[in-house]
């Protein structure tokens, strides 16, 4: 616990009193056993328990000491209480540290060993089916991408499928995250999948490979490059810049469509090399932390490979994490427009801390911040033409573009001049100016609308 604890209170985006961390932990043990009460009265921690006396100590002021002080009171309530016995002290551990990451951001985590464990071999090398995954109707998960040659595409499964178990645990799109760790495994390790196709009912049995590298989708419509990308792999950057390369203006000469709607995000890295792909200068992002190692300021490193060729970033609800850092640079820097709805809101990193025994704390430790200075947690990226109010709406967006009277004008000046922490309740005001939603064909519809007319594309360009 004193490593956690140091940790924290070391790393963490927020410093946080090390004693109301130890209350917040014991709290969490509530939870396993609610006959169990915590209280803080000053620099004590209290106990109190059916039918036992009531336990005390001391909180110092060091995390160490904080750290001591709640792990005494662990003990202490589990000699007591057989629910805590039966549930373990991983299990103890777990609780208190959702209770206090519920109390400082939405991402932090404790991670058991086992899940520690997990997550390494992930990251070593991921093992999947190929498939991207994507919010369905009614809350079902669908299949958003599948990859050539994957598992997946040997079993037939198509775009649009809806995965309804995954041996045998019900899937839901309310965490897409959950969904996808369910998939994932072991290489050579099998899944069950009980997939929905129209009014049929299908059982698919298939074997994990070795994770195949996610493509870029890349086609030319009509005068348009479109890129399509799902979500950010390592080779991601390279098929970006292949793709421009091989696509000559001339055979896009209205511009290129950079879609990231559903993109769940992936490395920073990844991010800023695909912002560079497009922006030949200038701050892509700025990371901002307590911590020495958490503040960075990403720049751009190359040159322009789409050759100053007119360019839309479509976004959507799901649209998060490392994709909404290109997306914001490139309407920052006015090097693009921003086409969609206000996007998911993601803007934080976590650095991973090993603890003793095996565990780790995956901590928030920094926020990622536009070109312009303005935070994406919470917040968001605001599009220049909204297209999540309906057709109307999008028509009279499309007719204001570039102007003072666009809809979207104000809300976007005041994002841009925005500085962390933004209030809640001016982000619910700014994110209401375009409230999040699903992608739908009219995205690309209104993206050509624009690229059809040079001079509204440039009038709408940041300055």
């Amino acid at each position: 616990m004193r490593a956690a604890f140091a940790a924290i209170a070391e790393r963490h985006l927020d410093a946080t009193d090390p004693a109301l961390i130890a209350f917040w932990a014991l709290r969490g043990l509530e939870a396993i056993d609610p006959g169990l009460s915590f209280a803080q009265r000053g620099p004590v921690l209290a106990l109190a328990r059916p039918g036992a006396a009531p336990a005390e100590r001391v909180v110092g002021a060091t995390p160490a000491e904080a750290a001591d002080a709640a792990a005494a009171l662990y003990a202490e309530a589990e000699r007591g209480s057989p629910a805590l016995r039966r549930a373990g002290r991983q299990a103890m551990l777990q609780a208190g540290f959702e209770e206090v990451f519920n109390h400082l951001d939405p991402y932090s985590r404790y991670m058991t060993p086992g899940e520690a464990r997990q997550g390494r071999e992930r990251r070593l090398g991921i093992a999947d089916l190929g498939l991207t995954l994507s919010a369905g109707r009614g809350g079902a998960v669908a299949v958003g991408a599948v990859v050539p040659d994957s598992a997946a595409a040997r079993a037939g499964l198509r775009p649009g499928d809806r995965i309804a178990e995954a041996d045998g645990l019900a899937l839901s799109a309310g965490d897409l995250n959950d969904a996808l760790d369910a998939l994932e495994g072991p290489a050579g390790s099998t899944a069950l999948l009980t997939v929905l196709r129209g009014r049929r009912r299908l059982s698919l049995v298939m074997t994990r490979g070795a994770s195949a590298a996610l493509t870029v989708g890349t086609s030319v419509r009509d005068g348009l490059l479109l890129l399509r990308v799902p979500i950010f792999s390592a080779s991601t950057p390279a098929q970006i810049s292949r793709a421009l390369g091989e696509v000559g203006p001339d055979a896009a000469p209205l511009g290129v469509v950079l879609d990231l709607r559903g993109n769940r995000g992936g490395l920073l890295q990844q991010a800023v090399q695909v912002a560079d792909a497009f922006v030949a200068a200038g701050p892509i992002a700025v990371t901002e932390g307590r911590h020495p190692g958490a503040t960075r300021r990403l720049d751009a490193s190359g040159a322009d490979m789409s050759s100053g060729r007119r360019l839309v970033v479509l976004v959507d609800g799901r649209t998060a994490s490392a994709a909404e850092v290109v997306a914001a640079a490139i309407g920052d820097l006015g090097r693009g427009l921003v086409v969609g709805s206000a996007t998911q809101g993601k803007g934080l990193i976590q650095v991973l801390v090993p603890l003793p025994g095996g565990a780790e704390l995956a901590l928030s430790w920094s926020r990622i911040l536009a070109p312009r200075g303005w935070p994406l947690q919470m917040l968001g990226v605001l599009p220049a033409l909204c297209t999540s109010r309906g057709e109307e709406e999008t028509a009279r967006n499309l007719a204001a573009l570039g102007t003072p009277d666009s809809p979207m004008a104000v809300p976007l000046a005041r994002a841009r001049l925005a500085r962390a922490p933004v209030p809640t309740s001016e982000v619910a005001a700014l994110r209401g100016a375009c409230p999040p939603a699903e992608g739908r064909d009219a995205d690309l519809a209104a993206a050509r609308a624009v690229l059809e007319r040079p001079e509204l594309y440039e009038a709408a360009l940041a300055r």
